[in-house]
């Protein structure tokens, strides 16, 4: 008997979150464990995983939301925040503990569907997301559908090569998009100019210290009207929005919608991310500009998803 609720799980590197959702896209109870960490961790979360969705039941349908590349029958292949990963098979290991299909996507894919279905891009028909947090990480909306690409590895944005000179990145390359264009990204970009002694006011945020900068003290600076700090958020709008146009040449999509940590930092970015954007994208007088949002659901986006993922898996 349908009960008209779904659940959604979504795994991050420090605590596993979960949600109740109703057909119509409320939320109607949360609950949190801490991720398992260190040896014998992928047993363990299996069985944190299995205890959230029992505490939040009783459900129709179960779907979980994990980093990383997810194939399409569930099974993770590498992750960046879990340990000892090698073809981890979540959904048929949660599975067999709940004794009921459960469905199994990338964290940012379920957060995609989540701002398509109800949030800032209901509506599109061809939306991008793309998320700007520790990494970068998306999803996409074409012609209608969610599109998870042939293995079901669509959305590693972040590790577009902007420059191949950069820094280098956990992947293994030089110079990925989120080296530039993630939280820590803003944060290296900042350090960068407090070394430089151009950041006085966030230096003295960060007690003196270069390396203890972090993108939040820049925020804080910039709202305090510090023109450096605002010239490092100036420079950081310009690393996102050269990925939206590279994006945007390869993709046409009507509109992006930006997630992730940064988004809370809605106010500061928004602009220069669109001021940029029409810099640096081909032909801006001959084309509609896509539009820019900033994602709606939050902390939540990847579970709300999750509880989705029942509606696109077949």
């Amino acid at each position: 008997m349908s009960v008209g609720r779904s659940v959604g799980i979504d795994v991050g590197g420090t605590k596993c979150l979960g949600v109740v959702l109703t057909d119509d896209g409320t939320v109607v109870t949360e609950d949190r464990r801490p991720t398992p960490r260190g040896p014998g961790s992928l047993p363990a979360l299996i069985e944190t995983l299995a205890e959230l969705a029992e505490s939040l039941g009783p459900y129709d349908h179960l779907g979980v939301g994990v980093p990383g590349l997810v194939t399409r029958s569930g099974v993770l292949r590498a992750a960046p925040n879990l340990d000892g990963v090698a073809e981890f098979d979540v959904a048929g290991l949660l599975g067999e503990r709940m004794g009921h299909p459960v469905q199994v996507d990338n964290d940012a894919t379920g957060a995609a569907l989540a701002e398509w279905r109800f949030g800032a891009g209901r509506g599109a028909t061809d939306m991008v997301l793309v998320t700007l947090g520790t990494g970068i990480g998306g999803g996409l909306v074409a012609g209608g559908q969610l599109q998870r690409g042939n293995h079901g590895f669509t959305g590693e944005y972040g590790h577009m090569v902007v420059d191949p000179d950069g820094p280098p990145c956990p992947c293994g390359r030089r110079g990925c998009w989120e080296r530039y264009a993630s939280g820590s990204g803003l944060a290296r970009l900042a350090r960068e100019a407090a070394v430089g002694r151009r950041v006085s006011r966030v230096l003295e945020i960060a007690g003196g210290d270069p390396e203890a900068v972090r993108g939040e003290m820049v925020q804080q600076a910039a709202r305090e009207g510090d023109a450096d700090s605002i010239a490092v958020i100036d420079d950081f709008g310009r690393w996102v929005a050269l990925g939206l146009v590279n994006l945007t040449n390869a993709l046409d999509p009507e509109m992006f919608v930006l997630g992730g940590g940064l988004a809370a930092g809605a106010d500061l970015y928004l602009d220069p991310i669109r001021t940029w954007f029409r810099e640096l994208i081909y032909q801006p007088e001959l084309r509609p500009m896509p539009r820019v949002a900033f994602a709606e659901w939050g902390e939540q986006a990847g579970a709300v998803g999750a509880a989705l993922l029942h509606t696109v898996h077949g």
